[in-house]
């Protein structure tokens, strides 16, 4: 099981600005608003916020505080994450006016292969469309030679600033409050005031504790370790051996509950969630037969990757991630359980927005009209739990991997068959639709009795495989 933080009992303290009266904490013209962090869940609400607030003729001023620079190669500017868009959320920021460019996208992935120690199937997108988008957060993996494709952070940092924000790139070292106000000073000796600070800091940064210090009632959300990894290959080997297929990894290993290698330009990056990933498991995996198939024969894995780090992922949401004048967005609030972090960073980030610019900055209003999409997200992910669990107990039995397997060869080989089991796969994969919707779709007795046809017949002695 990952390590959680114990959550200690919130204290039942006034608020610092608790003396004034909260009830009428608007956003007016003039207003300042400082965003701490300019990752997607800042660039987001940083986007949606001057985007809503130019719609009804209001003018506001926000400074994004962010030091990393998201065009440089290798961890100066790397955002820690495996790089993968949901065909659902590219859909989604096209209807926003948010059209991902061509030089972002290292690699359209138009479908997944599937490996288990019981065999390998290649399960086509459903919609037959090119629509996953695979990025890079930073500009490349260290040793990037030279800039062949752009950041997708440095992409919606640059959303935000065309609609007037402004980029500081300093650290914050303290959040005080001043007379009800919070009060942002930087490393550079930076020292302003502001009208509404939004915490966009996510879970690899001490920029959470910057909020739990300010004694509004906000805990960090719980967090396990992961490892992420890039190999380069070039263009042409990344090719031959990926194509344009994600490569999902289901196999009985301890602690593992999700491998994926995904190709981009001449990279390809590995992902492995699951409890307690560290420098002892990596090796142990990289050394299975199944993984060592998936790449050239001569390419020595443990020494084969360029970049390498153990990031931070979410697992629990935080407690009260808001207060008055201040609202936390993305990760550091809420996320979505081991996927599509940049589709909660959205959905928060649009959320506080439009409480912040329509309702208010009180606590009461983002409690009311925010906090329900934190919420919504969190319940999804009980679901979530559900279905991690279990996969996990199909990884652990093999007769239910040859069923699973079975299910779906049979579904792709038929051009107008229900695919049912490789529907559920793939948004499971991509993290294309809610938990809740996959987690009841697999209750369908089409569902559960050709999935356990499929796996009795795999228990039959006599049955040739």
């Amino acid at each position: 099981m990952p390590v959680l933080k114990e959550k200690r009992p919130l204290e039942h303290k006034l608020s610092p600005v608790a003396a004034h009266d909260s009830r009428n904490l608007k956003l007016g013209d003039g207003s300042q608003v400082a965003v701490i962090g300019g990752g997607p869940a800042g660039s987001f609400f940083s986007y949606f916020l001057l985007d809503m607030a130019a719609s009804i003729g209001m003018d506001v001023h926000v400074d994004i505080y962010e030091p990393q620079d998201f065009s440089r190669y290798g961890p100066a500017g790397c955002n820690h994450c495996g790089g993968i868009i949901s065909e659902s959320l590219v859909q989604i920021l096209a209807t926003e006016g948010i059209n991902i460019p061509p030089t972002v996208v290292q690699r359209g992935i138009d479908s997944y292969v599937l490996h288990m120690d019981v065999g390998s199937v290649k399960i086509e997108t459903p919609l037959r469309e090119n629509r996953i988008a695979a990025i890079h957060r930073g500009a490349g993996p260290l040793g990037t030679k030279e800039a062949e494709w752009s950041s997708f952070d440095r992409f919606l940092q640059q959303l935000s600033q065309d609609m007037g924000a402004q980029i500081i790139k300093d650290y914050v070292d303290s959040i005080s409050f001043d007379d009800g106000r919070p009060v942002v000073e930087t490393r550079q000796g930076l020292s302003k005031k502001y009208d509404l600070v939004v915490g966009s800091v996510g879970l690899n940064t001490s920029g959470a504790k910057l909020f739990e210090a300010l004694g509004t009632g906000y805990e960090s959300p719980m967090s396990t370790k992961t490892f992420i990894c890039e190999f380069h290959l070039g263009h042409d080997i990344v090719q031959k051996y990926f194509g344009n297929s994600m490569h999902v990894l289901l196999l009985n290993i301890p602690r593992l509950k999700f491998a994926a290698l995904i190709p981009k330009g001449s990279h390809v990056t590995l992902c492995l969630l699951g409890e307690k990933i560290d420098k002892k498991f990596v090796p142990d995996f990289l050394n299975s037969p199944y993984v060592r198939a998936c790449f050239p024969p001569d390419l020595d894995l443990s020494q084969g990757y360029c970049c390498q780090c153990f990031p931070e992922i979410y697992v629990e949401r935080s407690t009260k991630p808001f207060a008055d004048r201040v609202v936390l967005v993305g990760d550091c609030a809420v996320s979505r359980l081991y996927k599509d972090g940049i589709g909660a960073a959205y959905t928060t980030g649009k959320a506080a927005a439009s409480t912040a610019v329509l309702e208010g900055i009180s606590s009461e209003d983002f409690k009311r009209h925010y906090w329900p999409a934190c919420k919504d997200i969190n319940n999804d992910n009980t679901f979530g739990k559900v279905i991690f669990a279990i996969t996990r107990q199909i990884q652990k039995r093999r007769s239910a991997k040859r069923g699973v397997l079975r299910m779906v060869s049979k579904e792709q080989s038929k051009e107008k068959n229900s695919k049912r089991m490789s529907v559920v796969l793939w948004d499971t994969f991509t993290g294309s639709a809610p938990y809740r919707d996959i987690f009841l779709r697999t209750l369908h007795p089409s569902f559960l009795s050709n999935f356990i046809w499929g796996t009795v017949i795999e228990t039959w002695p006599f049955h040739k495989r």
